[in-house]
């Protein structure tokens, strides 16, 4: 991730990048690389790697004469000089304390290694200070902040805190604790001149070091005096006053273009425009000393690894070329005093921390340069009087990196661990902890602010990654939960806002982010600084002896009065050189679990409680409360609903022409304060638009949600408050986004597909109408938030809950016109072809809807008329409305090549004009149905060529299965119903008999072509059925046409003919069925009465006794009919029976029960079977008993059977129950089966 470069005032280069940059230092060149060295000596591994380095690459140093005087000042003495970097440009160099927010400074230049990568980010010469606790009697004083897993380290001058606090009054709860608790008398001493002389000369030799040549000059007089003034002024309190950051009137603050704005830099602090003065981090803090301001002033940083551990080192030790490798440190040593163990484990740390593989070090005595020695940094820890083992320094690294870790386990506290002077005990204090009990304000703890910047950085940072890798949303989710807890809402609204949105986003990250973020913080330089560390001092002051005034008011008492205030406690310092003493806790991370719900509501939810509570922190902050509306926030804001039956349609149209306007992408830029005194382009406006695009994204999802529920009440409360956010947002946006107008056209969609759903469902309305009025807290302070900018009047029309399902049905399809007006527009054209086609899908189904809605009105008005009078107007005018309908939604699905949904609307229309022709039947003065008028064979064949059409639009039954199969039945089925009024009101008065037989011949068979008798469906029985209704129909026709023909044999031949195929191809499909014995019976006892009249027309015994058995062996086949009515009447019975409380009477015509099988039907079939069998049998009796020749043997049987066949049927009683004649009839038919065969087979021979 890029950050700007910041701008040093001894930066160098000037173009260096603050990160990922590594300048060398070894040897002259002047390119850019990394630079990274393995310390394997001893065991112990160390790698480094200069992320940023401010000086330029090392020269050689200048090697001193021997008797050089380093107490004469160089020429060159304290001017500004690169090579040395910070340790030059102050007087006798700086102090030795680090400033309070170093790690800060660092962490803010590297976000992106906070809180994952590195374990520790601090001055080096803290770490070095830490390392030495098991050697030093010194005092540890460090202040410990955790960010995800990495630990910031400060010095923590308890000696500054209380001078200011003595000034101030800040601080005292922490004086009154460290005294009770350390030290009940402390004071303030001065460093002696020894220090200073110290310090004055290393100066000047590290000036003489890089100016051999400069010319000596005589010392001032008053430079001790001056030396001791400086002295003096270095310790003058340095520490920033209270971080109160007052918002101030001013909004000066240059708002950058919208269009400069990166993708990395939207979730930076400010988050949707550049910070105001009183927010932005040059400015966080109170100005006034140079001192002040979160700055990385090191001159390098570095990424140090030792062992395991990662550490970002902030280091200004001055490099030099020179000797055996390209890179070497410089000490100066007085010869009198030998290295002692804590400067040699300070040297050995910061050549490693440095990459320094060599260290020069220069002997003086008295400030007369004696002699230089060479040492490689490997050997340091063998010198003589400094022996020291680095697998020690190791232990002791991992063990107090496991100390800490396990114990500085709060995001946003201040831990304080300290040693005192002299003591072997080290504590842990929860500072945070200690001024809540103390009932101080949180801010008035220093590092409370930087401390919420910095967890509001690294979240904002992590946010950009976390769209690649959910793991971190836990972790951003405890940083931004902790950023907020620390600040206070009325100083510092802007981030709080801020944090709360990206909470929000954490919730839904389905959606793209949106690019009207504003500038990041990062790319803002500090200008302010603390005053420069020198990193050669510490050493210096280890080695003075132990009682030294340099340990200044850290008293020597080693035992505390009271340890129960400490979070943790090392009770020897000698511990943390035991190998692996903390090793089980030092692998322990943060659990930062993410409640990620399944619920999408809880989801929400979520989202919604963050977003509003965002709103609240914006809202808070704007200054012009006296212009806003009043309202009271526990007045829930009533969400209206309205019978629009009795609407006008000019209301309506209205409503639509504002939601057309509402939905348009542009709008005049806004150059004057919203409706709540916001100012354009301020952050609380840019802040606004995110939070109002959030929240009705929320909305959105939760009305999808509810949708899918069957929720349609909810939906629709939902979708409403969704398009209330965006009427809110459009109130105070000056253009609206492509992609902004892209999710508003989803919501009209959803909207539109709402109003579809509650006209459909029309008999829940009260259910509907209960969850649409319900409204929850939360809901109520958005609206009222919402209401500060707008009157959110715009969607009404879209969003009421109507009692009128036909005004839903138009307020759905305007919602998909306004949605489609929407993605057709200039703005959007380009982005969504996606949604545009599902949007004309939308549009082609509700006009289906639509017509299909009118349709059946009109089928409605239809099958209400008393008398079948003559077409109404109210009618006609449904027609009209339901072909308009159909024609347009025809367009929208050709539009977007749907075949299949073309092909559905067609067969709608057709259905329409079936219902057309229906109205047109005409009637006679008895109010009969009339001839088959030419009105309705028009529509007829209308409803044909539109069922044709969509076939077309299909090409294949393999391309949509079941619609083909749908318009294959509506194709059939109309063929059929013509045919079939042709046939039975057949118009004789128009045409004749001839074309009206050839006409219902044509259309029988074309029916018959569309009956789809091979595929296996749920259709197919119908299929059967229908095919053996067509069959026997023609049978019929050709039937009565050979009846009824006179004159023309040949014509009389073809009808038989004709008659016989079709009466068999019916019987044979009626036959399959199984479960039509009345259409069997009725098939077959026509043939047989066909038969008979065949006979009638034969004049030879022989012909006559041939036709007789056929019409008989036709007889025979009724069995089959006469077995499936016998089960139907006997599981009629036998569910009789089973009930006790009614009376078990047998089924006969008058009160049979109402079942699949019509008694009365099957009462008229008896009524003629009887008769005919009857007859058949009389007939063959008296033909066999007239027979000429002498009768065989098989010829008596058959005589014999049927008399006896004949006599049974003769006596049967007239009256007996249904089922018993049945029965007799089955009997009789199988007694005479066999015989028929056989009989018919001899007739043959």
């Amino acid at each position: 991730m890029s950050e700007s470069p910041v701008d040093r005032d001894h930066g160098f280069p000037a173009d260096n990048a603050r990160e990922d940059v590594s300048v060398p230092y070894c040897g002259g060149e002047s390119s850019r690389h990394e630079l990274e060295a393995c310390q394997s000596g001893n065991e112990v591994k160390s790698s480094a790697v200069v992320k940023y380095s401010a000086a330029p690459p090392p020269t050689s140093y200048a090697l001193l004469q021997e008797k050089t005087d380093l107490k004469l000042p160089p020429a060159n003495w304290l001017r500004e000089n690169p090579q040395l970097g910070s340790a030059g440009t102050t007087v006798l160099g700086s102090s030795s304390k680090s400033k309070p927010f170093s790690s800060f400074g660092m962490a803010y230049d590297f976000i992106d290694s906070i809180g994952d990568d590195v374990d520790v980010v601090s001055d080096s010469e803290n770490i070095k200070k830490l390392l030495k606790i098991p050697y030093s009697k010194s005092h540890v004083s460090m202040a410990v902040h955790r960010v995800g897993r990495t630990l910031l380290l400060d010095e923590l001058d308890i000696q500054e805190l209380f001078m200011r606090s003595s000034q101030t009054g800040d601080w005292t709860w922490l004086k009154e604790f460290y005294q009770r608790l350390i030290d009940q008398k402390w004071q303030r001493k001065k460093k002696s001149k020894e220090h200073w002389y110290q310090k004055a000369i290393l100066s000047k030799f590290l000036y003489y070091s890089i100016n051999g040549d400069g010319a000596a000059e005589p010392v001032p007089d008053n430079l001790n005096e001056g030396e001791e003034e400086s002295g003096a002024e270095e310790f003058s309190p340095s520490w920033p006053a209270t971080f109160t950051s007052t918002p101030s009137d001013s909004e000066e603050s240059a708002v950058p273009k919208e269009e400069s704005v990166s993708v990395e830099s939207k979730f930076a602090l400010g988050q949707v425009t550049s910070v105001p003065k009183e927010q932005n981090l040059p400015t966080l803090f109170n100005e006034g000393e140079n001192s002040q301001g979160l700055r990385n002033d090191f001159v390098r940083n570095i990424m140090w690894t030792f062992e395991d551990i990662h550490m970002l080192v902030g280091s200004n030790m001055p490099i030099f070329g020179g000797g055996r490798y390209p890179a070497v440190s410089l000490r100066l040593r007085d010869n009198n005093k030998p290295i002692n163990i804590l400067t040699g484990i300070d040297y050995w740390l910061d050549n490693l921390m440095c990459n320094v593989p060599e260290l020069v070090m220069c002997f003086h005595v008295n400030g007369i340069v004696q002699k230089y020695e060479m040492i490689k940094t490997e050997d340091i820890p063998d010198l003589e009087n400094s022996t020291f083992s680095t697998r020690v320094v190791k232990d002791i690294a991992q063990n107090i990196l496991s100390f800490l870790k396990s114990n500085c386990t709060k995001e946003g506290h201040t831990y304080w661990l300290f040693k005192a002077s002299g003591s072997d005990i080290v504590k842990l204090y929860d500072l945070t902890t200690l001024c809540e009990e103390a009932e101080e304000e949180k801010c008035q703890n220093p590092f409370t602010l930087p401390v919420a910047v910095l967890l509001y950085k690294v979240a904002s940072n992590m946010m950009v990654k976390a769209r690649q890798n959910r793991k971190h949303y836990g972790t951003i989710r405890t940083l931004l939960l902790n950023c907020v807890k620390l600040l206070d809402q009325e100083r510092h609204p802007q981030i709080i806002a801020s944090a709360h949105y990206m909470l929000s986003e954490l919730f839904q990250l389905d959606e793209p982010p949106e690019e009207d973020g504003g500038e990041s913080l990062r790319a803002g330089g500090s200008e302010d600084s603390y005053s420069d560390e020198e990193g050669e001092e510490e050493e210096e002051e280890e080695e003075l002896p132990d009682d030294s005034d340099d340990n200044g008011s850290y008293s020597t008492c080693s035992d505390p009065q009271d340890d129960s205030k400490a979070v943790a406690v090392i009770r020897s310092v000698g511990e943390l050189s035991v190998p692996e003493k903390y090793t089980s806790t030092h692998q322990i991370r943060p659990s930062y679990a993410f409640p990620v719900s399944q619920d999408k509501e809880e989801r929400c939810r979520h989202v919604l409680s963050y977003v509003l509570k965002g709103l609240k922190a914006v809202d808070g902050s704007i200054k012009k409360e006296s212009d806003l509306p009043a309202a009271d926030p526990n007045t829930p804001i009533p969400l209206k609903y309205e019978d629009r039956s009795t609407t006008g349609a000019c209301a309506a149209e209205k409503g639509i022409a504002l939601l057309l306007e509402r939905a348009g992408p542009f709008q005049e830029d806004q150059k004057h304060p919203t409706r709540s005194g916001m100012i354009p382009g301020s952050w609380q406006h840019r802040m606004k638009l995110q939070l109002f695009l959030k929240a009705s994204k929320a909305y959105y999802v939760l009305s999808d949600a509810a949708t899918n529920l069957l929720k349609y009440g909810r939906a629709l409360r939902y979708i409403k408050l969704a398009l209330q956010c965006h009427d809110a947002y459009c109130s105070v946006s000056g253009t609206l986004h492509p992609r902004v107008l892209l999710f508003h056209s989803q919501c009209l969609s959803l909207c539109g597909d709402i109003q579809l759903m509650l006209a459909q469902n029309a008999s829940n309305r009260a259910a509907y109408l209960e969850e649409y009025s319900y409204q929850t807290k939360e809901d109520q302070e958005i609206l009222h938030s919402l209401h500060r900018e707008s009157s959110c009047q715009a969607f009404n029309m879209a969003t009421d809950l109507a009692m009128d399902p036909e005004y839903q049905l138009f307020v759905s399809s305007k919602c998909y016109e306004a949605a489609y007006e929407l993605l057709i527009s200039g703005a959007v054209k380009d982005h969504g072809s996606d949604q545009l086609t599902q949007v004309l899908k939308r549009l082609g189904n509700i006009r289906n809807e639509m017509g299909v809605y009118y349709m059946n009105q009109a089928a409605a008005m239809q099958t209400d008329k008393e008398a079948k009078s003559s077409v109404s107007v109210a009618e006609q005018e449904m027609w009209k409305k339901s072909f308009a309908f159909f024609e347009k939604g025809m367009k929208d699905f050709e539009a977007i090549g749907d075949s299949t949904n073309t092909a559905l609307l067609l067969c709608n229309t057709g259905r329409l004009m079936r219902i057309c022709a229906q109205a047109h039947c005409a009637n006679s003065a008895d109010q009969s149905r009339g001839e088959f008028s030419p009105e309705e064979a028009l529509y007829y064949n209308k409803a044909i060529d539109y069922y044709l059409r969509a076939m077309k639009a299909l090409s294949s039954r393999g391309n949509h299965p079941a619609v083909w199969d749908s318009v294959n039945w509506e194709l059939s089925t109309t063929y059929f119903t013509l045919a079939t009024l042709l046939q039975d009101y057949a118009p004789l008065s128009r045409k004749a008999q001839e074309q009206i037989e050839r006409e219902v011949t044509e259309a029988m068979m074309k029916s018959l072509k569309y009956c789809d008798l091979q595929t296996e469906s749920a259709r197919q029985p119908l299929y059967q059925y229908r095919a053996a209704t067509i069959h026997h129909r023609l049978a019929s026709m050709y039937h009565s046409c050979f009846r009824n023909q006179v004159g023309d044999e040949h014509l009389r031949k073809q009808h038989r003919s004709l008659a016989e195929l079709h009466y068999s191809k019916a019987v044979r499909l009626f036959l399959s069925l199984k479960d039509a014995p009345c259409e069997l019976l009725r098939t077959l006892l026509e043939r047989v009465a066909f038969a008979e009249f065949t006979m009638a027309g034969q004049s030879s015994n022989g012909a006559k006794l041939k036709t007789l058995t056929g019409a008989l062996e036709i007889m025979t086949e009724t069995c089959f009919a006469f077995q499936l009515i016998h089960k139907e009447l006997l599981e009629e019975q036998t569910e009789l029976t089973s009930e006790p409380a009614e009376p078990t009477e047998s089924p006969d015509v008058a009160d049979g029960p109402a079942s699949g099988l019509n008694l009365q039907e099957v009462m008229k079939l008896i009524g003629v079977f009887e008769p005919s069998f009857s007859f058949l049998l009389l007939q063959l009796v008296k033909l066999m008993t007239a027979m000429k020749r002498k009768p065989s043997n098989k010829d008596e049987e058959l005589l014999k059977i049927y008399k006896t066949v004949y006599s049974k049927l003769l006596r049967a009683e007239k009256n007996a129950p249904l089922l018993s004649r049945v029965e007799l009839y089955m009997e009789l038919l199988q007694h005479l089966n066999p015989q028929t065969a056989s009989g018919n087979a001899e007739a043959n021979s």
